[in-house]
C-alpha cells in the first residue's frame, strides 16, 4: 500500500470513530459506485449521512477541507443517488452530506473538523 493511501485509510478510520463517538451508526464504508467512492455512510439519528473524508499530514497543499470542490460535491451527489438505488431498503428522514477533515500533526492526536450539511 502506496503511503498516501494509508494515510487516507488512517484519517477514515479516525473519521469512523469521530462520528460513532457521536452516537451515528456506519453502516457502509468505501462502497464503490460508477465514478467513485464513497468514503463512510451512516446514520445520525434517522438522517443518513454521507461523510468524505479528507486526510493530510500538513496544510503545504492547503486545509484538507479544501479539497472538497464543486466538482467532487456533484460526484458526491451522483454517488449518493447510486448507494440509495443500491439499497432500497433503508429508510431515512433525509440525506446530508458531511465533510470530516482529518489533520495529522507529526506528533500528537489527529485534529479533526467536522463539516454539517455541505451539500
Amino acid at each position: 500500500m502506496r503511503a498516501k493511501d494509508a494515510v487516507g485509510r488512517y484519517g477514515e478510520k479516525v473519521a469512523a470513530r469521530h462520528v460513532e463517538g457521536r452516537g451515528w451508526r456506519v453502516v457502509d464504508r468505501n462502497w464503490r459506485g460508477p465514478g467513485g467512492e464513497l468514503d463512510l455512510v451512516a446514520f445520525d439519528g434517522d438522517v443518513l449521512v454521507v461523510v468524505e473524508v479528507k486526510t493530510r499530514r500538513g496544510v503545504g497543499f492547503g486545509h484538507p477541507a479544501e479539497a472538497v470542490t464543486p466538482v467532487k460535491l456533484a460526484r458526491l451527489r451522483r454517488l449518493t443517488a447510486g448507494w440509495l438505488t443500491a439499497h432500497p431498503e433503508v429508510r431515512y428522514r433525509s440525506v446530508r452530506i458531511d465533510v470530516v477533515a482529518v489533520q495529522l500533526p507529526r506528533a500528537g492526536a489527529a485534529r479533526i473538523e467536522h463539516l454539517e450539511d455541505v451539500a
